[in-house]
């Protein structure tokens, strides 16, 4: 992915601070989302708007004095090879100020509080929420809330993406066990939660960010977020014939790695959909949410 994150140095960001925002949602919304793209762009254009009203507000200006833009990097995978629907936002960390003239001026914006993250999340929620009520798919009673799919024409994929989703194997004689995750460090006691933001199974994280005249970095963060979903120098084999894949961050519990039957493969390593990851562009010189998989 060198020549994507080469590209969007070169030709699609502009020489302004940057930063990245990255949003996970609950495990049903990760079904949802796999199964209906249509619904998941609609989402990122509620997350976006969402993100951006903030941006503006935080500097002062109104959506009729002030813009500001994103490139957005759709996940699909998580570090385990489980199926994990997520947004990589590369956002401006500021706005564009209409100024006198055709001119404008750039204002930049201090990064969020872990108040503003923890109201962006549940602002976030509350709007999808809505939004999926409107299209029928989530029912509310009067103390749960839960998506309402049609099963009547149900996807043969639906199967893998629920099992990959929860690091479940999908198929053979241990179908419906959980991928073996062997742990060689002892495990993290105190809670790590980091700056993000938290509510109903949404998790919105801003910590990375790079100046204007850090282009180097910038370029090493779109290297990140335009990684395929898997490594293969940490893809193995074991003696006994099991698949073997070293995460790049132990888990708390000090999981280090994870092994399962090569024959079948778990839905964990069967990759679910067409592409790894999908590009979506939201900047003022760019047609609004204009999709770019050529950068890919």
């Amino acid at each position: 992915m060198a020549e994507s994150a080469a590209l969007l140095v070169d030709e699609v960001l502009p020489h302004e601070p940057m930063r990245q925002w990255v949003l996970s949602v609950p495990f049903p919304l990760r079904f949802l989302f796999a199964s209906q793209p249509k619904i998941m762009g609609k989402a990122l254009g509620i997350v976006y708007r969402t993100i951006a009203t903030h941006l503006t507000r935080k500097a002062g200006y109104t959506k009729a004095t002030a813009h500001t833009g994103a490139v957005t990097l759709i996940q699909r995978f998580g570090g385990a090879l489980n199926l994990n629907i997520h947004f990589h936002m590369l956002f401006l960390d500021g706005v564009y100020v209409d100024s006198a003239g055709s001119s404008t001026r750039f204002r930049w914006v201090k990064a969020p509080t872990s108040s503003e993250l923890n109201q962006l999340s549940h602002t976030i929620a509350r709007r999808l929420a809505r939004y999926l009520e409107r299209q029928g798919l989530l029912e509310r009673d009067a103390e749960n809330s839960y998506l309402a799919l049609d099963h009547s024409d149900e996807d043969p994929m639906d199967k893998l993406r629920g099992h990959s989703i929860t690091y479940r194997i999908a198929v053979g004689p241990q179908q419906g066990r959980k991928v073996f995750t062997p742990q060689t460090l002892p495990g993290i006691e105190e809670p790590f939660n980091g700056c993000a933001g938290q509510a109903a199974g949404f998790s919105l994280h801003a910590g990375v960010a790079a100046r204007a005249n850090q282009r180097d970095k910038l370029e090493r963060l779109c290297h990140y977020i335009t990684r395929p979903a898997i490594s293969e120098k940490r893809l193995s084999l074991t003696n006994n014939g099991k698949i073997r894949y070293e995460l790049k961050t132990p888990y708390r519990d000090g999981t280090t790695h994870l092994a399962a039957p090569a024959h079948p493969a778990p839905a964990a390593l069967v990759r679910p959909c067409t592409s790894s990851s999908s590009l979506w562009i939201s900047l003022p010189s760019w047609p609004h949410w204009c999709p770019s998989p050529e950068l890919i």
